[in-house]
């Protein structure tokens, strides 16, 4: 019986390898994994998964506008599909949470997610806030602060690295712009 995941961390855990690995070991299986990502990260290009290792894998698309449940249906119907990857997940719109969870129950088909669980404020975004709520397994994946301490916060830096305690919630950025930290190291950076 196929079941929704959603794998969480903070930035630089290795969401999208962990991603990567789990298609690479449907497809050498002989199965049909379909990987999606959001549309407004083109950092490495538009209808890439990439890690940052090096790693990288062609996705489709997805905005918020998007009916999954109808797509992933239709992409079944044409070519059966054995698992949906969905990268950045913390993207997704609580109707598009739920889309993935009919994709689960009716179809049958295992649905992984891949992404942060809150943003640089302390905030859940929408889409983890509803996995967090109607995913079946959690799994934190884990990364460290500067300190050693395990990472569960992520910081906004402006150009010159110092920690931004305002803005929207969507600014995409990699390394440059933000940076791992530990829960101590988060109110230290903002002053709490």
């Amino acid at each position: 019986m196929a079941q929704m995941y959603f794998y969480y961390s903070a930035m630089n855990a290795g969401k999208s390898t962990t991603l990567l690995q789990s298609s690479f070991n449907y497809r050498e299986r002989g199965m049909r994994p379909v990987i999606f990502t959001a549309a407004i990260d083109h950092r490495f290009g538009e209808g890439k998964v990439t890690s940052r290792i090096g790693l990288q894998e062609s996705a489709e698309l997805y905005a918020p506008e998007d009916n999954l449940e109808t797509r992933i249906s239709e992409m079944h119907q044409a070519d059966h599909i054995d698992c949906v990857l969905v990268d950045e997940c913390q993207f997704l719109t609580k109707e598009q949470v739920y889309q993935l969870t009919e994709i689960v129950d009716k179809l049958d088909i295992p649905v992984l997610c891949y992404g942060l669980r809150s943003d640089f404020l302390g905030e859940l975004f929408e889409g983890s806030k509803y996995l967090l709520s109607w995913a079946d397994k959690l799994v934190e994946l884990k990364t460290i602060c500067h300190c050693g301490r395990k990472a569960n916060m992520v910081i906004r830096q402006d150009a010159e690295g110092h920690a931004i305690a305002g803005g929207n919630q969507v600014e995409i950025g990699g390394n440059e712009r933000y940076v791992s930290v530990c829960r101590k190291h988060y109110k230290e950076a903002l002053g709490h």
